[in-house]
């Protein structure tokens, strides 16, 4: 059962809370799957479930992790070749139980460094330590960013699971 995001609250509380409605979608969504299920694509598309996982894994850690809390990249991405493959964190080869291993720690990643900020002075304002771009961005449009990202990827997995068995729903 997903959480659904509260239909009032500071600006801060409705953003995470539908970031954190779209992070469990995800999850839903590639329930009950195994390896073979995950690595599965919709064609023409390439993109698979498990792709999936491990990109939005990735985008956690890049978004919050590297562009707002100036860190370095983590293992996996940090030893990616990404000069021989653009989408490596769609293509990293690892079983069920490590990609949404890696997901939940990137979360919990995200989470420190949006709690951690959203208490300090500039709260959502706080600008990212790196540039997108010419410009820093501030935590607030990068919390937006996350929740587009899910939900455009949510899309993607309603379609890919219901042509793996037929799953519908939200």
């Amino acid at each position: 059962m997903r959480t659904e995001p509260p239909p009032s609250g500071s600006e801060a509380e409705v953003l995470l809370g539908f970031l954190d409605f779209h992070r469990e979608t995800v999850l839903a969504k590639c329930a009950d799957l195994d390896d073979v299920g995950l690595g599965t694509p919709l064609p023409p598309s390439t993109m698979t479930l498990g792709g999936l996982l491990t990109h939005l894994a990735f985008v956690e850690d890049y978004w919050l992790g590297h562009v707002v809390a100036g860190r370095d990249p983590v293992e996996p991405w940090r030893s990616a070749d990404w000069e021989a493959d653009a989408d490596a964190d769609w293509h990293l080869d690892v079983p069920r139980a490590e990609r949404l291993a890696l997901l939940a720690d990137a979360v919990a990643r995200s989470r420190e460094v949006t709690t951690e900020l959203l208490a300090s002075p500039d709260g959502l304002g706080t600008l990212s330590q790196r540039l997108r771009g010419e410009h820093r961005v501030s935590l607030r449009w990068v919390l937006v960013h996350l929740v587009e990202e899910y939900a455009r990827h949510n899309g993607h997995a309603d379609l890919i699971r219901e042509s793996l068995d037929g799953s519908v729903g939200e």
